[in-house]
């Protein structure tokens, strides 16, 4: 297709389906890029920088195509979320953004929301690991290793409220109490309400997908993470629907908990992945006090948001928190932080959750090498003192590095590795 104010890259080709859901990519991809909104300016150029070395030094070639949402759309188009960059998305299948501010009255709950449903990017993965040299508030950062699958078009952030004061809300909360029976649930005076969907089609989708990971990584659980003993009809459904995708659809290669300890006394078969559950809030324990239990955990929209940071956490903060948006033959990447308009353009800030975003992307291509190559590189700078000034003020002997001579630094080891 023509696109109005995008300019598509002469050379390379797009990447392809193989199959239903698996991407072809060839080895001189077009790739659109949002470098995104404040600090989007210093780490999209930074990212692109290490990424087209990561390709270099395997013997390949990325042609970026810059397309725009956010600031730089309502500069260029007057709209933040323009037609050019959601056909862009779509038609390249594999891309990459950087953070991205919904401005007050922009007409969107959220630009990331609102390219996930676009796009029906129904996955938000974060994986979830420490670098060797990264200051963490934990003593032993090193067992953290997760990857969360957050179901990213249902539950609260499906938008369905009503806000308190309308008489759209008034009507909502007559039905609940007259029609449903409701009617000494809801306190007196004014009233926010919103709908908490939670499908079986979201669901399964999302869990199959964390499951299919799991397996073609080597992974040995996967945990249901949900809130079903109080949310029994969403949450609890999320719950058994997940199970039911795993004792239908995978024969003898998932196993479920309550067999495992039922017919194996806890001893899992090899190669299988297991599959259990656990109480989000009980989750938020165990990801402190068991670490190193937990590989894939696979949960609805909220409790993907806060445990996906909490795990964060736990390796140094989302400065360096890696992310990635999937659908089925579809991956957009992008890091967790957001986009902390005050150090915009200063040159300062920590690349490295934008660079890990595409390592993400570089996997889902099928380029494990230069995804390797990728993580290698930034552990290796990070040993090595040269920092950004977020890690600088918190190690001793640090130097303290801008965000395009971080970048460089991290090209350096990466040439070096190759």
């Amino acid at each position: 297709m023509g696109y109005d104010n995008v300019e598509v890259p002469s050379a390379g080709q797009r990447v392809e389906l193989s199959g239903e859901d698996e991407l072809a990519a060839p080895d001189d991809p077009i790739v659109p890029i949002i470098h995104g909104d404040g600090i989007g300016v210093d780490v999209g150029p930074a990212a692109q920088t290490v990424l087209e070395a990561a390709a270099d030094a395997t013997g390949r070639e990325i042609h970026w195509m810059r397309v725009y949402a956010g600031e730089s759309a309502r500069e260029t188009y007057g709209e933040n979320l323009p037609a050019d960059t959601t056909e862009a998305l779509r038609e390249f299948k594999v891309s990459i953004k950087g953070p991205l501010t919904t401005p007050v009255g922009a007409g969107f709950r959220s630009l990331n929301v609102a390219l996930r449903k676009e796009l029906d990017l129904y996955a938000n993965i974060r994986p979830t690991y420490h670098l060797e040299g990264v200051p963490s508030p934990v003593k032993r950062p090193e067992q953290m290793d997760m990857v969360t699958f957050r179901e990213n078009t249902e539950d609260v952030y499906a938008g369905i409220e009503w806000e308190a004061g309308t008489e759209a809300v008034r009507e909502v909360e007559a039905f609940v109490a007259e029609e449903m029976g409701f009617d000494d649930t809801i306190h007196d005076g004014p009233v926010g309400i919103g709908v908490k969907p939670i499908t079986e089609f979201g669901t399964k989708r999302l869990v199959r997908k964390a499951i299919d990971y799991a397996l073609e990584h080597g992974r040995d659980s996967v945990t249901l993470v949900h809130k079903g003993n109080i949310m029994k009809f969403t949450e609890g459904a999320f719950r058994d629907w997940g199970y039911e995708v795993a004792e239908a659809e995978y024969g003898e290669e998932v196993i479920t908990e309550d067999t495992l300890w039922e017919e194996r006394d806890g001893e899992p078969p090899d190669d299988a992945v297991v599959v259990n559950d656990r109480i989000a809030d009980n989750m938020l324990q165990q990801i402190l006090t068991r670490t190193d239990q937990y590989d894939v955990l696979a949960m609805p929209n909220l409790n993907g948001d806060y445990v996906s940071d909490a795990c964060g956490a736990q390796i140094g903060g989302l400065g360096i928190a890696p992310g990635a948006n999937v659908g089925d033959g579809r991956v957009l990447a992008e890091p967790v932080h957001g986009s902390a308009p005050k150090y915009a353009g200063q040159d300062k800030v920590n690349p490295t959750a934008m660079i890990l975003s595409g390592r993400i992307m570089l996997e889902f291509m099928g380029w494990t090498d230069a995804a390797d190559l990728v993580r290698d590189a930034v552990e290796r700078t990070i040993v090595d003192r040269k920092v950004t000034y977020d890690i600088e003020r918190q190690i001793e002997g640090g130097e303290k590095l801008a965000t395009s001579e971080f970048a460089a630094a991290v090209v350096d080891n990466l040439r070096e590795l190759a």
